[in-house]
């Protein structure tokens, strides 16, 4: 038996895959649902708050460098 890992591209494929499973052809090892969750609301509080700061300043920097380059 060989393992493979497959990307959903359409949500059709889920129907073709139930069948093919209902015939015992393939077997779903693991059904994942995903999560919309934002990236804001994942990693929060993840930094404590004096790197968080240091961190925004930082990038504030950087982008007035950025924007002023050609100037």
């Amino acid at each position: 038996m060989e393992t493979m890992l497959i990307q959903i591209t359409n949500h059709k494929a889920y129907k073709l895959l139930e069948d093919l499973e209902d015939l015992n052809l393939i077997k779903v090892l693991q059904k994942k649902e995903q999560t919309a969750e934002k990236l804001s609301e994942k990693y929060a509080g993840k930094l404590n708050p004096k790197v968080a700061e240091e961190l925004q300043q930082y990038v504030s920097k950087s982008r007035e460098e950025w924007e002023s380059r050609n100037i």
